[in-house]
């Protein structure tokens, strides 16, 4: 049994090659193999967002606070709000962030496949994030 105390370990900035905007990412575990599961609390401010991207086996977000957006590669942004909890299949290109106006936290987890989760790709350009106004609900 493994307990890891609030605090134990230090939150990071999100990587300026993966996010726009400003992330904190504060890990919550990683598993020992033969698991493979690992989540993070990640929190955007208004306006920040993930790179395009994908994961092997898939990812789950379960939205603890604020107003998100997330997008499938050709389906339109749509707005997640705590409660909601997504499923991005394995594959899937997507992206996800706050809204313009408000922050936005999420649980993300996901598995590693050969000691990979992710498969990071082009950012996410103002034009694309801002094309449906100031909410998905204006698109």
């Amino acid at each position: 049994m493994d307990i890891n105390r609030n605090g134990s370990r230090p939150s990071q900035k999100g990587p300026d090659v993966w996010f726009t905007g400003t992330v904190r990412i504060d890990p919550l575990f990683q598993a020992s193999a033969p698991a493979r599961a690992a989540g993070a609390l990640v929190t955007f401010e208004p306006g920040a967002r993930t790179a395009w991207h994908t994961h092997p086996l898939g990812q789950t977000l379960i939205v603890t606070a604020g107003l998100g957006l997330v997008q499938r590669e050709g389906g339109p942004i749509e707005e997640i709000r705590p409660g909601d909890v997504v499923w991005f299949p394995p594959g899937l290109k997507h992206w996800h962030g706050a809204s313009p106006t408000t922050a936005m936290t999420h649980i993300a987890i996901q598995e590693s496949l050969d000691g990979k989760v992710v498969d990071w790709m082009e950012k996410v350009s103002d034009k694309q994030y801002r094309k449906c106004g100031a909410t998905a609900a204006n698109c």
